[in-house]
Formats: C-alpha cells, sequence, structure tokens
C-alpha cells in the first residue's frame, strides 16, 4: 500500500541507521518500502520511506519506490496457519542484529517457535538466523537465548559508522540506546577517557572513531566480551587510540588520569562510583553514570549516589544533565547521570 505519495526523508549515510531508528520509534518509518541510496551533491545519502512529512527533515518523493513482499507483518504470515487466538499473542517486535533476528516469544506459544523463526526468515532474507530471547542472567549480565530457526549466531553489525563483530548468544548488544552511544561518541575531542565496563566496546569504539580523544581505557570483566572487545578495535581501526585491559573495575581502574570516565553498567554501578571518581584528574572531570532507578526516587537516587561519593573524597559536584534512556522494566527507568566533579 503506497501511503501519501511514497514520502522519503533524505539523511547522509552516516546518520541514518540513528534516524531510522527513531523514525521507527515514533512510528513514522513506512515498513512497506525498501531504503534507497542516492548521490546528493557529491556525497552518499540514503532515502528513509515515511508515513508522513516530517518537519525536521529534507522529504522528497520516491517517485520509483522499491516494495517489500506485500505481507510484511508477522501477524499476516501467520494469519492462514494458527488460531486466531493464538495471533493475538505474537510479539510485534524484535531486533536485527547484523545477519540475527532477536525475538522474545511468551512461553504459551512454545509450539510455534520455530514456525516463527522460519516467517521472520522469509520477512528477512539478508538474515541467516532467529534466536529467541529469554533474558539475562549472572554477574556478566549473559544474555539466554536458543536458535530457533536458521544458523549462525555470530555476526557484523554496523551501527553509527562503526563495525561490531559478537556473537548474541555469548554477550549482550542493546539497540535501544543508540542515541546515547551517539551522543558519547562525540564527547570527547583531545581528552583522555576511561571506559569501565566497556563491553564489546559500545562507548569506547565510536568514541575513538568520532571524537579523536588523546586516549581511552576499556576496561572488561568477560573474557568473551573482552575478546570481542580486542577484535573490534582492530576492525575499526583504533588500536592506536584504545587500550583494553582485563578485569574487575574495583581493582584495575586506573587513578588520577581521566577527563570523563563513562560508567555504562547497570545493576550494581554505584559499587564503583569511588573508582570511576578516584580515575578523573586531581583537577576534575565528568562522569557519566548510569542507573536502574525506580520512578519514585527518579533522579533523586542517582544524583545523590555521586554526591555522596564524592564528597566521601573531598570533590565538588555539578549535575550537568541527567537523561531517561529507556523503560528497563515496570516503574523502573534506566537513566544517565553526566555529572562535572571537581
Amino acid at each position: 500500500m503506497q501511503i501519501q505519495q511514497n514520502l522519503t526523508v533524505c539523511v547522509p549515510i552516516e546518520e541514518a541507521e540513528f534516524i531510522r531508528t527513531k523514525l521507527l520509534e515514533s512510528k513514522t518509518l513506512d515498513m512497506n518500502r525498501k531504503i534507497k541510496k542516492v548521490i546528493k551533491n557529491g556525497t552518499e545519502h540514503l532515502l528513509v520511506p515515511v508515513t508522513k512529512a516530517i518537519s525536521e527533515y529534507i522529504c522528497l518523493k520516491d517517485d520509483n519506490p522499491e516494495f517489500y513482499e506485500s505481507h510484511r507483518s508477522l501477524k499476516e504470515l501467520l494469519s492462514d496457519e494458527i488460531p486466531i487466538q493464538e495471533l493475538a499473542k505474537i510479539p510485534s517486535s524484535w531486533q536485527v542484529i547484523g545477519t540475527v533476528i532477536v525475538i522474545t516469544i511468551p512461553e504459551e506459544l512454545n509450539d510455534l517457535v520455530t514456525l516463527i523463526g522460519q516467517k521472520l526468515l522469509q520477512m528477512y532474507p539478508r538474515c541467516t538466523c532467529v534466536v529467541r530471547d529469554k533474558g539475562i542472567k549472572g554477574a556478566f549480565r549473559l544474555p539466554e537465548r536458543e536458535i530457533i530457526a536458521g544458523s549462525g549466531t555470530e555476526t557484523l553489525h554496523k551501527e553509527n559508522g562503526c563495525i561490531f563483530k559478537l556473537d548474541v548468544t555469548k554477550v549482550m548488544f542493546s539497540k535501544g540506546n543508540l542515541a546515547e552511544k551517539k551522543l558519547m561518541s562525540i564527547s570527547a575531542s583531545n581528552e583522555f577517557v576511561v571506559d569501565m565496563f566497556a563491553g564489546i566496546g559500545y562507548f569506547s569504539v565510536p568514541m575513538a572513531v568520532h571524537s579523536s580523544p588523546k586516549k581511552i581505557i576499556s576496561i572488561e570483566l568477560n573474557p568473551v566480551s573482552f575478546g570481542y572487545l580486542q577484535e573490534n578495535i582492530l576492525l575499526n581501526h583504533v588500536d592506536n587510540l584504545v587500550e583494553p585491559i582485563l578485569g574487575d573495575c574495583a581493582v584495575v581502574t586506573p587513578e588520577g588520569v581521566a577527563d570523563r570516565v563513562i560508567m555504562g553498567y547497570v545493576g550494581t554501578t554505584h559499587h564503583y562510583l569511588l573508582n570511576g571518581i578516584r580515575a578523573l584528574k586531581p583537577e576534575g572531570g565528568v562522569l557519566h553514570y548510569h542507573e536502574t532507578t525506580p520512578e519514585k526516587i527518579l533522579f533523586e537516587r542517582p544524583v545523590n549516589r555521586i554526591k555522596e561519593a564524592a564528597l566521601h573524597l573531598g570533590k565538588n559536584t555539578e549535575i550537568l544533565e541527567i537523561r531517561r534512556i529507556k523503560k528497563y522494566a515496570p516503574g523502573v527507568w534506566h537513566v544517565v547521570v553526566d555529572a562535572k566533579i571537581t
């Protein structure tokens, strides 16, 4: 079905994934049409299909739109094969990470998981594998996932002009905080950065690619994630800027070196606040502190925790900004506090 004369937004290719995610979240991305590449003023751009005009972007009409299969909805693909009462329980969203689709399926649909996986591969011909997400477990926050269709859980995922290699059954990768990762990627020009809980390089790699920092020390405790961190540093040609360190942040975090410290972990991050603040230079610097906080004490608890830790070390705190990233659980938010410590 053609929507509002096949409108598109014309965006620079390096910003396309960020903008596509925003359009998807605002439900203005046209899922029936394909994204197309064009050359505009000698530079590669993408025409991203939308269902209506978007004021903040240049909108163009696509006179030769390319449509996906007529049945784009997972529920439509399943409508002739399962009862209507089960059809209502079919998930309406999932993540595509590289060539792997990650989907959460309720227990009452256990008998249909293989069929759902097959239909998703039909919808995404470039993908090779579908895995079922069953949550996160353990101190390393490891994903609990199983293959339900296809094969090959290791993939290359492109995001914000960077390449990430990972196995979706062994390490976490969230596409939901792309705006935060993009913000961090342009925040460290000529700075010394310590990235605690670096994972596979979610923050370190884009920051090294886009910010021209002096140096980034990336600390990761999980050996599997650390292995991918090392690979991603090399894949993105930033090994001259990023130094990966395998170890516990409570033990290996350097002191007195950083202009900026990223604490991009949730759950027990507050246990490491003293280590994060000690990592900053004696004259001070900026701390990016992540926390999962109950809505009733948003943003009181994370701010107070930072101030108390800084005061314990004889430091002053200036709160620069507080951001909600996403809903973590019912009544609980993932938030980030930017604080200047002096």
